[in-house]
């Protein structure tokens, strides 16, 4: 791969994303319109929403003339899927920093398989020792161990991550009074708030159980005024439906995404798109919302890939 940037466009990502109304009774007997904003289909090898806060990291990868992709996160994160597919895609090579040194020696998980299979070289290493990886000296020892590449933090969120989602929040410019999304670093909701018009909310939905909603907005914030020096838009958090932290699932969360499924045939993801519906759902049999208000859920993926 020479130093030149890559023809993004190549990928022909399916921007704006569609925008689907779903006719949902708990909403309408409130008076409220639910739209789904159907990042999931935006690349079919790129997992959901992952593609915006990658564009521009690609970009200045390859302007630093990087031919290799180093990146963070747990045994399903999307961010590590959606690496690994745009490295395939676009010629990079790509290594995952895998958190948690126990899944060294066990059968891959569907995400990671699918990373695996996309050419990503995984290296597993103990929750201590991940939780350093933002320190100098993890950095250190990674290029020391792996050579020269560019790093993307976990999740992808950085300033160029959160400049690339604010597209998401132009393309519903004057079609929602509010705009939800479910939250793991809190990138793309820095980013969506920044995109939209000063009459709209963005509402984060947390995943992480400990320290949400003040981390998140802590995060949140930080993130802002890494990529736009100060705090932008009008958001806030409400952590009550992680249903028991990360990669968590309750038989509720279950039984409510079944349902919705049944309801819509949308296939929901549960880490993410399924705790976001049944916070909205929840949110909006309590009167959050007023009649008369539109409400659009960000879909930002799809159901792991089956190995």
């Amino acid at each position: 791969m020479t130093s030149a940037v890559p023809d993004l466009a190549a990928l022909r990502p399916r921007l704006p994303s569609p925008l689907q109304h779903v006719e949902d009774g708990r909403f309408a007997r409130r008076g409220v319109r639910l739209l789904l904003k159907r990042d999931d289909l935006i690349h079919p090898d790129l997992p959901g929403n992952k593609w915006r806060k990658l564009e521009l990291n690609l970009r200045a990868a390859a302007e630093a003339g990087a031919h290799t992709l180093l990146t963070f996160g747990g045994a399903y994160s999307n961010h590590l899927r959606a690496t690994a597919a745009a490295g395939r895609l676009l010629g990079f090579a790509t290594i995952g920093v895998i958190r948690g040194a126990e899944l060294a020696d066990k059968p891959l998980n569907p995400s990671l398989a699918r990373c695996a299979a996309d050419g990503m070289r995984l290296h597993f290493v103990d929750r201590a020792a991940y939780r350093r990886k933002a320190e100098p000296e993890t950095a250190a020892a990674l290029r020391e161990r792996f050579g020269p590449h560019y790093a993307v933090p976990e999740g992808g969120s950085n300033a160029l991550a959160v400049q690339g989602c604010t597209a998401l929040g132009r393309e519903l410019h004057g079609a929602s009074d509010v705009v939800a999304v479910a939250c793991g670093t809190g990138g793309t909701l820095a980013g969506l708030a920044a995109g939209l018009a000063p009459d709209q909310r963005a509402l984060g939905i947390p995943v992480l159980k400990g320290g949400t909603p003040h981390f998140l907005a802590a995060e949140t914030e930080r993130l802002q005024y890494a990529a736009f020096g100060g705090r932008r838009g009008t958001w806030d958090l409400d952590d009550r439906f992680h249903c028991g932290g990360y990669a968590r699932r309750t038989p509720e969360l279950d039984a409510f995404a079944a349902d919705f499924e049944d309801r819509h045939g949308v296939p929901l993801e549960r880490l993410y798109v399924a705790k976001l519906l049944l916070g909205l759902t929840t949110l909006v049999q309590e009167g959050a919302f007023p009649p008369g208000s539109t409400v659009t859920a960000v879909v930002t993926g799809a159901p792991a890939p089956v190995p």
